[in-house]
């Protein structure tokens, strides 16, 4: 089994984040957000990964590069123009092959066991498993419609009113069957590939109860930091032990005045954080300077600016 990473958009939802940043090296607990999916493909004992690239593809390749592919080997697949989904992973058939592929979005964090959603993969024998988790939000977000043990349709395309409680997470398990339903135009993986494996062969899924988190926008690129606080000692044992990293609340490279005062917050690596400053719940980004006697709160702060809980600058 292979593993893909999701890693060519733009980062559209994170700007002013991403104007200079792909949102794949975005740090959460100052480590790029790609080291998350590459944790979670390597603790499935994979050791060949592919991963299409678009917008500042040399800066993602220099990270890996600079960190000896963390001891796997790596397939980039450059695309000229950006394909999506659906047509980046197409792209890639050669070098898939006949291989199957677990896929994981590059801005997913999840605590999901990936030898159990093989071991499900496995046992219901469907072309693809994708992992749902229940969410209040399900109907807001675009639920996936299920019966008994199979996908059957997403956001109502199919017509089937099929509802649920689930959202799909942005990962899971494919066979090659699915090449025969990509293009190589731009395209969802979602309304290409996996509605036509629904139409034509069967989808399954795993339900995954643990925690899960979507980094793709400043609102929640904020909430995974505040919320996995308590969790940052798991997340530095795992690091450590199969990449090699450690995850960091406070950096030791950051400038902070001893008047300050910081509480359930994130600080970047070489940030300044002056005399008298208050911040809680909030992330400061690596080179971010808060000016003495702010207050921040549930904000981020890049470079100058803050952007604050309404995610307005």
């Amino acid at each position: 089994m292979k593993g893909f990473i999701f890693a060519a958009g733009y980062g559209e939802r994170l700007r002013p984040l991403t104007d200079s940043t792909p949102k794949s090296l975005l740090p959460v607990f100052n480590l790029p957000s790609i080291c998350y999916a590459v944790l979670f493909l390597k603790k499935a004992g994979i050791d060949h990964i592919v991963c299409n690239l678009h917008y500042r593809s040399e800066d993602i390749i220099d990270y890996f590069r600079a960190n000896d592919y963390f001891g796997v080997r790596i397939d980039f697949s450059v695309e000229e123009e950006i394909l999506g989904t659906g047509g980046g992973f197409k792209k890639c058939e050669s070098l898939i092959g006949d291989s199957e592929v677990m896929l994981i979005n590059t801005d997913i964090i999840m605590d999901l066991d990936p030898q159990s959603l093989i071991e499900s993969h496995r046992k219901n024998g469907f072309p693809a498993t994708l992992v749902l988790r229940r969410t209040e939000m399900a109907s807001a977000i675009g639920p996936v419609g299920i019966e008994g043990n199979r996908v059957i349709d997403f956001k109502n395309f199919l017509g089937t009113g099929g509802k649920s409680a689930y959202i799909y997470t942005g990962s899971g398990i494919v066979s090659p069957a699915i090449f025969k339903y990509l293009t190589n135009e731009f395209s969802s993986i979602v309304y290409t590939g996996y509605i036509d494996l629904i139409k034509y062969h069967s989808v399954g899924f795993y339900e995954h109860q643990g925690y899960w988190y979507d980094t793709g926008t400043i609102e929640s690129y904020l909430n995974v930091h505040v919320e996995l606080l308590k969790k940052v000692d798991e997340l530095r044992e795992q690091m450590s032990q199969i990449l090699g990293l450690v995850p960091e609340i406070i950096s030791a490279d950051a400038e902070i005045a001893e008047s300050s005062g910081i509480m359930d917050s994130i600080i970047g690596k070489g940030a300044i954080i002056g005399e008298g400053v208050l911040i809680q719940r909030s992330v400061i980004l690596p080179h971010a300077v808060v000016r003495k006697n702010s207050v921040i709160r549930n904000s981020v702060v890049f470079e100058d600016q803050v952007i604050n809980k309404d995610f307005t600058k």
